[in-house]
């Protein structure tokens, strides 16, 4: 399976305007087809999670935490998960049941 990122403000525009989203306290999901027949990913934290350290320390769990989910999701897809302030205080397993919450409500979990 390939996974690559998204890296181009236009695309996060469009997952954002035309996709479907989750929300739940620790963190934010969106989702949109894609024409690709690959996964892309997006990470976005906006600096009102805190400062660099926090930050950073969301990513790196929210990365931790698809890396269990990543093989059970469906190709062709677009995902962008947006930290929110909780995000940095969470253990990875937490966000990881998040994670499969939004992907299960949204379809495009493969299995439970």
């Amino acid at each position: 399976m390939k996974i690559t990122p998204i890296t181009g403000n236009r695309d996060f525009q469009r997952v954002y305007r035309h996709g479907k989203n989750c929300v739940s306290p620790g963190l934010v999901t969106y989702v949109l087809k894609n024409k690709n027949n690959n996964l892309r990913i997006g990470i976005t934290t906006s600096k009102k999670v805190g400062k660099a350290v926090r930050r950073n320390r969301s990513r790196r769990v929210i990365r931790a935490a698809f890396s269990h989910i990543g093989v059970d999701t469906d190709l062709n897809y677009d995902i962008i998960f947006v930290a929110r302030t909780k995000t940095c205080f969470l253990k990875s397993y937490d966000v990881e049941r998040y994670m499969r919450e939004h992907l299960r409500s949204l379809g495009i979990l493969k299995s439970s």
